[in-house]
């Protein structure tokens, strides 16, 4: 049980590292569709997620597919701004999303 909460704590870590340079503004549009692409991205991504953890495998991929809707809203809406990452943090990053992922699912690493 310990290994899974490490692992829960280096994904947290992961999107902790990635997420640094990542902005979202809240300035107003003056296109009207860009509101809307914005309520709709944060709608879809919350119903991935909520499909993908909560409801049964058959729905899986209606939860990925409301995931990526959501993604491409966001870069629509324009409302994201993603600054510059380093090598070091970009790697930093990736290996604490894998591990992070394998201590959670399997409770070990498997280096």
């Amino acid at each position: 049980m310990l290994f899974r909460l490490i692992g829960l704590a280096l994904l947290l870590l992961g999107i902790y590292l990635l997420g640094q340079n990542i902005y979202f503004t809240t300035n107003v549009s003056p296109y009207w569709w860009r509101g809307i692409a914005a309520d709709g991205s944060i709608l879809f991504l919350t119903g991935g997620i909520v499909a993908l953890f909560f409801f049964p495998s058959g729905v899986k991929s209606v939860g990925w597919m409301s995931l990526l809707i959501g993604i491409l809203l966001v870069f629509i809406s324009s409302r994201a701004i993603l600054n510059p990452t380093s090598l070091w943090e970009f790697c930093l990053s990736i290996a604490c999303f894998m591990g992070g992922y394998q201590l959670l699912t399997t409770g070990r690493l498997n280096l």
